[in-house]
């Protein structure tokens, strides 16, 4: 048996200085300060590629018609599609920097006040698509065609400069 001595000073002092603690466990949780500025620098690299292949897509109801533009060995061809248009609806520019630019406008159709949608998906309004063409293109050649809606620009590459070698004499 042990006995303890319980002397006054020992009573006040485990009083005073030796109180159970109450812990409570703590997750460690890394903090990251700029974890929401994520989405939003991940929006604006999709912003920033989406204008470096060829113009932003709007989503306010704005029409922008969907585009491939395919390389290949004799061409550089663009497909437009341009659901509800004509051409001449259409307008094409090729500008002297290689900037292909396709224009339009897709109308409304008129309603009067016996016709009342129950839904609008369909978009409309006018378009502007602008895209930088290859330096080795021929600018001259270029051709275009609409068919079953769709917008065929078709410009055939130049031929590769063949280098040519000249003999220089000596003096």
């Amino acid at each position: 048996m042990v006995a303890t001595l319980h002397l006054p000073w020992n009573i006040m002092y485990k009083t005073l200085f030796h109180r159970p603690v109450r812990r409570q466990a703590m997750n460690i949780i890394k903090v990251d300060p700029f974890r929401g500025f994520d989405g939003m620098f991940r929006r604006m690299n999709e912003i920033v590629d989406e204008v470096q292949r060829g113009g932003l897509r709007f989503e306010m109801g704005d029409f922008a018609p969907r585009v491939d533009v395919k390389d290949d060995a004799k061409a550089v061809i663009v497909h437009a599609e341009l659901p509800g248009l004509t051409k001449d609806d259409v307008k094409i520019t090729l500008s002297d920097d290689r900037i292909l630019t396709i224009r339009g406008e897709k109308k409304r159709e008129e309603t009067t006040e016996e016709t009342s949608y129950l839904r609008v998906e369909r978009s409309y309004g006018s378009f502007t698509r602008s895209f930088n063409l290859p330096e080795n293109l021929r600018t001259d050649a270029v051709t275009a065609s609409f068919e079953n809606g769709v917008l065929t620009i078709t410009v055939p590459k130049a031929e590769p400069a063949v280098p040519k070698e000249q003999e220089i004499s000596i003096n």
